[in-house]
């Protein structure tokens, strides 16, 4: 059951990076392996969206609710698919800089031994590609240069 967190701190507001994130009807825009969104429902405190994931000829469809507390904490948390479950949690804190010091976790496991030992030996690196991409958005997005993003864990 993969699990990771970790903490960033990008030069960019509060208010950009929670809409960032809270964007997901743009994710096939930008995720890796995100190749179709479809948004059930949305308001200004959550949305419910179906999230198609591909690597090569596997794809899998997935639900999950979105609770978004404006512009601190955004919560995910499976609905249906071929997980068992899933919850990840974004918090957006204002660092002293005009940045902001993020806070990413996310925890899963699917129902598939088979799909669970995939992920295990691809987690990281997957991991790694997605946070890039959230941090490349947010450079083309913003006009600020990734490169100035700096880790903090």
């Amino acid at each position: 059951m993969p699990r990771h967190s970790e903490t960033r701190h990008l030069p960019y507001s509060q208010e950009q990076l929670f809409d960032l994130v809270a964007d997901v009807a743009r994710y096939d825009e930008f995720l890796p392996w995100v190749v179709a969104v479809r948004v059930r429902s949305s308001s200004e405190k959550e949305t419910i969206a179906d999230l198609v994931v591909g690597f090569n000829a596997f794809k899998e469809r997935f639900t999950s609710r979105v609770v978004k507390e404006r512009a601190s904490r955004i919560c995910v948390d499976y609905v249906e698919g071929p997980l068992k479950y899933l919850h990840n949690e974004w918090r957006f804190e204002r660092a002293a800089d005009g940045g902001t010091n993020i806070s990413f976790s996310v925890d899963f496991a699917f129902k598939s031994r088979l799909f669970e030992s995939l992920a295990g030996a691809m987690f990281d690196r997957a991991l790694r590609r997605m946070t890039s991409a959230f941090e490349q958005r947010a450079a083309a997005l913003y006009g600020i240069n990734s490169s100035s993003a700096q880790s903090a864990a």
